[in-house]
């Protein structure tokens, strides 16, 4: 649906968007494999146009080939424009039962329905589709859908049970690592955490000398940490330390050594863990360099002396780098965190983030301007934005994607208070996940938590807006004026 803006009377025609490959905000719920369509913004509004003027009486999309209702359906997906895809899709199942395009278009429509979170429409989608079609990738996407639906709908047995159905049923699947790795995660959030250890024996034995095997590793470790089983944890964390860390492993040395140092310190193991935390190296863009010299600091003693000479270099790093920390649109973004409980900085950590301060990027997840909202997500926090009659072009503008974020923010703040970290996950990976992830940690510490960001990209982007955010805060003050 198009939507427009109540600003109205500041309306210009924007330039043509920059597409940007930062991470594609706050949308990015699932893991489908992108399709390379045309996102342009002209290629929508010109794909809208055609529609409407071939629309029939009954508000049917004009009868085209099977391969030209999905070359729209496509372009509207990108675009997030659900409803119009979905109607391009329905016309190809409608119309060209037996076409090879079927599979695809049913996907489509489960999947555009899990991107708005409308999980109970999207389940019978999958599930028929699943059924219907194993024969071939959708429909091979669809049975493993099944499961991440059910996930998502806090049944997190059924989605286990699901995710083991498909290993059974596909063992050479294109998904068959994520479905492994899902049974273990899934029987922890189904509380039964004992039964998930199993599986990762079983994925280390399927996948050994891969990145999967080594992930296992890494779940069970997350498992004991949880579990607050410290003797066992250290010495899982012992035997991670020495498999190689390669292009896929879902961990890093750093992360591996803060966990360790953090087991060490809840075993009463002070000294070592001490020792432990000052092998991270800090600096301004080390996120777990920060958390260790925050964990310093918190022990006290010759350890704090320690931190307070790691903050200082840190401080005389920010200052040297300050030109690459502006605050744009100060006036605006305060504004807009006015009574939301949002620092300021973590909108412009974010917004360095998101588009490198530039209001005309759009993500290859169609996201757009400076906070890359998409349109789906506009309409939802408009009203609270005071913004009617919302269009997509209207999302390059300063001032309205600010607004946006204000709220956003606002009700990520509220949600998961105290934990940054958790709010910039949202932004990227989804807040329903991120309540998930959070229940998973257990221990309120920010590295733990991050350790179960299921994302890859969500984590990363985790740790550069932290990154982000640190050097804001030690140049600017709440209110964005430059520190003393």
């Amino acid at each position: 649906m198009t939507m427009a803006l109540s600003l109205a009377c500041l309306r210009i025609d924007p330039p043509s968007p920059v597409v940007v490959t930062t991470p594609a905000s706050h949308l990015t719920t699932d893991t489908a494999s992108a399709v390379s369509v045309d996102q342009r913004d002209d290629a929508l509004a010109g794909t809208r146009r055609t529609d409407q003027a071939g629309r029939g009486a009954d508000g049917q999309p004009a009868r085209l080939s099977a391969e030209e209702h999905q070359r729209r359906a496509a372009i509207y997906h990108a675009n997030r424009a659900f409803d119009e895809a979905r109607g391009h899709w329905q016309a190809i199942i409608t119309r060209y039962p037996q076409d090879s395009n079927v599979p695809a278009a049913m996907f489509g429509i489960g999947r555009s329905l899990f991107q708005e979170r409308r999980y109970p429409e999207a389940l019978p989608v999958f599930a028929k589709l699943g059924d219907t079609y194993p024969q071939v990738e959708a429909g091979r996407d669809g049975f493993y859908y099944v499961a991440a639906t059910l996930l998502r709908m806090e049944r997190a047995g059924e989605a286990a049970a699901r995710y083991g159905e498909y290993v059974t049923k596909f063992p050479d699947g294109e998904r068959i690592e994520n479905a492994y790795l899902n049974v273990i995660d899934s029987l922890r959030e189904a509380g039964r955490s004992e039964e998930a250890l199993p599986w990762v024996a079983r994925t280390r034995e399927r996948f050994a000398g891969k990145p999967a095997a080594v992930n296992a590793l890494f779940a069970r470790l997350r498992l004991e940490v949880a579990r607050s089983d410290w003797p066992t944890a250290l010495r899982t964390a012992d035997e991670l330390s020495r498999a190689p860390f390669a292009r896929g492993v879902q961990t890093t040395s750093q992360e591996l050594t803060y966990l360790r140092a953090y087991c060490l310190e809840r075993a009463g193991q002070k000294a070592e863990a001490v020792k432990t935390y000052q092998t991270i190296p800090d600096s301004l863009s080390s996120y777990y360099g920060g958390l260790a010299t925050a964990r310093l600091d918190a022990l006290g003693g010759e350890a704090k002396r320690g931190a307070a000479a790691r903050m200082t270099r840190v401080r005389a790093e920010a200052l040297r780098m300050k030109a690459d920390y502006p605050t744009p649109h100060r006036e605006t973004i305060l504004r807009a965190v006015a009574g939301q409980s949002v620092d300021a900085r973590l909108m412009l950590a974010i917004m360095r983030q998101e588009s490198g301060f530039n209001p005309l990027a759009k993500s290859p997840a169609a996201a757009r301007g400076l906070m890359q909202f998409t349109a789906d997500t506009a309409q939802k926090y408009a009203e609270r934005a005071k913004l009617s009659n919302l269009r997509e072009d209207d999302l390059y503008r300063p001032e309205v994607s600010i607004q946006l974020a204000g709220v956003y923010l606002g009700e990520l703040s509220g949600m998961f208070h105290g934990l940054p970290e958790a709010v910039a996950a949202s932004y990227n990976g989804g807040e329903d996940n991120v309540a998930r992830w959070v229940k998973r940690a257990v221990h309120a510490d920010p590295g733990v938590f991050t350790s179960e960001v299921g994302f890859t990209e969500s984590k990363d982007y985790v740790i550069k807006v932290l990154a982000n955010l640190r050097a804001y805060r030690q140049l600017y003050t709440e209110d964005l004026r430059p520190r003393r």
